[in-house]
């Protein structure tokens, strides 16, 4: 049976890194509509421009983009026998979208990943990525950590805030940095300043915590504490698929609720 996985949770929550690190463990792609935004937002092409006016304001892509990228990817034969989406469904309507999607597919495994807000705030205020092709800091660090020593995001101020002199101090770690993966220089992402981290996460509040109701009730649904090392967080992934995936047993075609 594919082994066909959602990772949800909010900004800041380790998605990303998890994602990856599962689906390379796996042998199935990692499929991240923020890394194919990107792209199109470094190419200049017409969904990139529209795509960086939205997340320069710290909102989401409208869903009929976000539904018909995803498509087309998952139609791509190397995501037949299984696949890891990060970052999608963000609204329930791109939810029921991917349901249809998935017709005769076999059942989706969904994990949210919780972690509190004020620890989010202060992971996204630290963050530094890599400027050619958007990897995420943190991971190189934990993988490269014996020959270079681990990237360490300072802690906030007392609200969960990341302060002026803790982004320099991580930069003054990364500075000298290069992209395990690429080479690329690392740097933090035009959309993790203070201002926009508060709005991307009361828009997540908003519009994507129903998603996590919408599948809840699914025997293949699955919580995890993300605010654990990220060891400790990949080991309770991989108990809590398995979990899932026996649940799933005996079950063809899941959906969740519709209003």
């Amino acid at each position: 049976m594919a082994l066909n996985l959602i990772m949800l949770g909010p900004p800041g929550a380790g998605k990303g890194t998890q994602a990856e690190r599962f689906a390379r463990t796996r042998g199935i792609p990692k499929i991240s509509t923020g890394d194919i935004l990107r792209d199109a937002v470094s190419a200049g092409t017409e969904v990139g421009r529209r795509a960086k006016t939205t997340i320069d304001r710290g909102e989401l892509v409208s869903d009929d983009v976000m539904i018909g990228i995803v498509r087309e990817r998952l139609e791509r034969p190397d995501a037949l026998g299984g696949f890891v989406l990060d970052g999608f469904p963000r609204t329930v309507g791109q939810a029921t979208a991917l349901d249809t999607i998935m017709d005769g597919r076999g059942p989706l495994i969904v994990v949210d990943i919780v972690v509190p807000e004020a620890e989010l705030v202060r992971r996204l205020g630290t963050r530094m990525i890599c400027a050619d092709c958007g990897a995420n800091a943190g991971g190189f660090a934990e993988a490269g950590a014996a020959a270079t020593g681990a990237i360490v995001a300072p802690k906030g101020d007392g609200d969960g805030g990341a302060p002026a002199d803790a982004v320099a101090a991580l930069r003054a770690q990364t500075d000298a940095l290069r992209c395990r993966r690429c080479g690329g220089p690392l740097v933090q992402r035009s959309d993790d300043n203070d201002t926009i981290v508060r709005e991307r996460l009361k828009v997540y509040h908003r519009q994507s915590e129903p998603v996590v109701e919408y599948y809840r009730v699914r025997p293949t649904f699955r919580s995890i504490d993300g605010a654990q090392a990220a060891d400790r967080v990949a080991a309770d992934l991989a108990s809590a698929i398995e979990a899932a995936g026996n649940g799933a047993q005996g079950r063809r075609t899941l959906r969740g609720p519709r209003s």
